[in-house]
């Protein structure tokens, strides 16, 4: 790594499907948006001459070319795949958002990925959301590397960026965290600030200039080397500390002058192993330039740094039934395991799934065995088919190169999947296996919404489906309470893809309407009632008459009915129908409409007539009882109360608990945990939290996360219920 020159590879760089697991590298780019990720990617790809000078693919369109909505946006919504090659290594380059409503997409790529390059711009810093994707990455032994960037910028400096990347990122031993190459400036401007226009390789020691547009190698002059020697001195030591030659560092601090050869592999290993984490600069290049400052060297670090497929432990798999199954090595021979990582759609072609394949080789035509989880709760049916699939293909923008396979290690575009989802398994026909899922998200943004026509409605079923099984985040809710359609996301910047999608994809207008919170209604004191159910109008009348008492009873009893007639004045055949005519009337409501429960209704007393009493009759008269009851009753109204844990950085523990207190909240405790955060438990009205994604975030600034679930409904006070009833469509 730096220490061999690289001319530009031209028509070279355009990657295909590879020939074996060993000659593919596949790497995430992580960063909070604005960091410059996907200028990287185009970097990359201008570098690895999968571009030309005009930033353009070689047969047309622009290496960001996924989606027109991230053009309007500026911003990055969704997980791209950009294949290169470079030095006879296939490098897929997958570039996720970076706004935290689109970590459905990282996680993706995080799945997809056996190495991630963490991207820091040098003026925005480390956010609190990297950090995290930082944590979960070292949780699983991911290897990483960090690239700073923006380095134009009029304050930027990369040795304090260094500095707070080994602080952020280096835990224990920020030692670890160090950087391969400083920075080397040219002339300084008038206004002081002296350009980056190459790096300083600290192994070689060597200078690599990009002022011309094409990386250029001399030597330094020796005012440079006790600056180089310095943090060439520390970078050793980090190495050799992470060596698995126990010997190295004994020997090194006794004199001996350890070979870069040695001393580049073991670095090579170390960034493999995940236990060393180089730091590395880039900038793209100059109109008209070949290459992109740092390019060159970080191609080298993903090529001979990061591990192949063959290093990486693939993720349990089981059989559709359940059963473990040992996978094997990441094998173009073995049996087939793939996973679809992201699902999306194109208008001319329909549905295209990205997989990444663990096992086997997938080829074109093949009939393959589909298996899901099958999320019932986010709108995802469970599925256990086998499907031909259609075309493979390995994109870059909007183009679609086709390819005869795809190997264990790589991965690639089908088309045609037609039942497949996000995250389903795909495998051989005769022997179909189920891989354990990745953590996604739970969406807790409601977006209640209709269709704005009679066209639109309907379309909306079948639009609603397509987005779901595009987006395992989000969550499709047909509430029988409330009678909306509601969708589940992450944030607003989600909700408002999901619309755009609906729109421009599936040619679904809808309108976005209040979000109705599933209220109750009980009895506050005991009450009694007598439904008349009695009419004559020629030949069978309808007669039904029955008294009722009912009164409150503990939260969480339902409805209970109790027959104590005596006498048959009640006739035994129509008692079922009372009752019918009672729970009928309670899932109805007594008074606004809500679900009535936790009472129970006594019948005492009725009449009865030979011919005109009927089972209709006495569930009419049941439900006229009920109602009357009511009427002399205080009724109140009931709230559902959700148990929330809220994970939160120490210094927004007190924001977070206040603004808790301040949506009704009772905070039941706190629970400090690693990492210098907290879990506050506490439960909070869901009428005071259908925007708390969304606050919680902004109180926050990104670092917080939180998960809920029903507790049980209570009584809300008087004056919100004054206001609720007075805005019955507000909540429901």
């Amino acid at each position: 790594m730096g220490d061999k020159a690289h001319t530009h590879p031209g028509a070279a760089g355009r990657a295909t499907a590879a020939d074996r697991p060993t000659s593919v590298r596949n790497v995430v780019l992580v960063g909070h948006s604005g960091s410059g990720k996907t200028t990287l990617v185009e970097a990359l790809a201008l570098t690895a001459g999968a571009l030309n000078r005009a930033g353009r693919v070689e047969d047309g369109g622009c290496v960001s070319d996924y989606d027109e909505m991230e053009h309007r946006q500026h911003r990055s919504v969704q997980l791209s795949l950009v294949p290169v090659e470079w030095d006879g290594i296939k490098v897929n380059l997958l570039d996720t958002p970076g706004y935290t409503d689109f970590v459905g997409e990282l996680r993706a790529g995080l799945r997809a990925a056996d190495a991630a390059l963490f991207v820091v711009s040098a003026s925005d810093g480390v956010d609190g959301s990297t950090r995290m994707v930082w944590e979960e990455c070292a949780a699983v032994g991911m290897p990483r590397a960090i690239v700073i960037t923006h380095l134009e910028a009029a304050r930027a400096d990369f040795e304090e960026m260094t500095r707070i990347c080994a602080e952020a990122f280096g835990g224990d031993d920020p030692d670890a965290v160090l950087p391969l190459y400083l920075p080397l400036r040219g002339p300084q401007a008038p206004d002081g600030h002296a350009p980056v226009t190459g790096l300083i390789g600290l192994l070689s020691r060597k200078l690599f200039d990009y002022a011309s547009g094409e990386r250029r190698e001399s030597e330094p002059d020796g005012d440079r080397l006790p600056l180089i020697d310095e943090a060439r001195s520390m970078l050793i030591e980090g190495i050799i500390s992470e060596s698995e030659d126990e010997t190295l560092m004994e020997r090194y601090l006794g004199g001996e002058q350890v070979d870069v050869r040695t001393l580049i592999q073991d670095l090579e290993r170390a960034v493999a192993r995940g236990v060393f984490f180089p730091v590395l600069a880039a900038a793209p290049a100059a109109e008209g330039a070949r290459q992109g400052l740092g390019t060159v060297e970080l191609l080298e670090l993903v090529t001979r740094g990061f591990p192949t497929p063959l290093e990486r432990a693939a993720p349990p798999v089981t059989t559709p039934d359940g059963a473990p199954r040992e996978l094997r090595r990441c094998d173009p021979d073995e049996s087939l395991v793939a996973e679809v990582v992201k699902t999306s759609s194109d208008p001319y072609v329909g549905r295209i799934s990205l997989v990444r394949v663990f096992s086997g080789t997938l080829r074109a035509d093949q009939t393959v065995h589909v298996s899901g989880h099958g999320l019932a709760d986010r709108g995802h049916e469970d599925h256990d088919v086998d499907e031909r699939i259609g075309a493979l293909s390995t994109p870059f923008g909007k183009q679609q190169r086709p390819v005869p396979h795809v190997i264990a290690g790589d991965l690639a575009c089908v088309a045609k999947l037609s039942r497949a989802e996000t995250g389903d398994t795909l495998s051989a026909k005769d022997d179909p296996l189920l891989m354990a899922p990745w953590e996604m998200p739970d969406p807790l943004l409601p977006l209640a919404i209709e269709a704005h026509s009679k066209p639109d409605e309907d379309k909306l079923s079948q639009g609603l489906a397509r987005l779901v099984a595009e987006d395992p985040t989000m969550r499709l809710e047909q509430n029988q309470d409330t009678h909306q359609v509601v969708l589940w996301c992450l944030g607003e910047a989600h909700a408002d893809v999901a619309l755009e999608r609906l729109r421009s994809r599936y040619g679904v207008q809808v309108d976005v309407v209040p979000h109705r919170v599933s209220l109750r209604e009980t009895f506050g004191s005991r009450a009694a009632g007598r439904g008349r159910h009695v009419k004559q109008s020629g030949g069978h009348g309808q007669y039904a008459i029955c008294e009722l008492e009912v009164e409150p009873l503990p939260n969480g009893s339902g409805i209970e009915f109790v027959d104590k007639v005596v006498g048959g004045a009640v006739p035994r055949q129509f008692v079922p129908s009372v009752e019918k005519g009672v729970r009928a009337q309670a899932a109805k409501g007594v008074v606004a409409g809500h679900p009535l429960i936790d009472v129970r209704v006594t019948l005492l007393d009725g009449k009865a007539h030979s011919v005109d009493s009927s089972d209709a009759a006495f569930q009419t008269a049941g439900a006229l009882a009920l109602r009357e009851a009511a009427a002399e009753a205080r009724i109140h109204l009931l709230e559902p109360v959700a148990e929330v844990s809220v994970l939160v950085g120490d210094a927004y523990v007190g924001a977070v608990m206040s603004d808790l207190s301040g949506r009704r909240g009772k905070v039941l405790g706190t629970e400090q945990t690693s990492g210098g955060r907290t879990v506050i438990r506490a439960e909070v009205p869901e009428l005071e939290i259908g925007r708390y994604a969304v606050d919680l975030r902004s109180l926050s600034h990104g670092t917080a996360r939180f998960d809920r679930r029903y507790a049980r409904h209570e009584p809300m006070p008087q004056q919100v219920a004054d206001r609720v009833r007075e805005e019955p469509r507000a909540v429901s």
